[in-house]
């Protein structure tokens, strides 16, 4: 059984190897594609997905949409990227 991802400020997330962010044109919807599987993107998770490359941090990714998103506040910005990470993450489409 492999250990469990926590998400938090250092991590450096990004998509599996074998997991590829696309744009769906018949769902006209941002997808993570992976084997067998496909989850949709609604447009702000998009936003941090695309964000996870592997070299942007947690606090990078939160910095990037406090800046871009800035009638949000920075420490909820920081709560739902974190949720989110995790979740997707516990579903084997975040790495770190």
């Amino acid at each position: 059984m492999t250990e469990r991802l926590v998400i938090d400020d250092s991590s450096t997330p990004k998509l599996p190897r074998h997991a590829k962010l696309r744009f769906d044109k018949p769902r006209d919807k941002w997808i993570i594609l992976a084997p067998e599987r496909v989850f949709e993107l609604d447009e702000i998770a998009y936003e941090v997905v695309s964000l996870c490359d592997g070299e942007r941090s947690l606090v990078d990714v939160v910095d990037v949409l406090a800046t871009k998103f800035d009638q949000a506040p920075r420490e909820a910005i920081h709560t739902d990227v974190t949720a989110m990470l995790q979740g997707l993450a516990d579903k084997g489409f975040i790495v770190s």
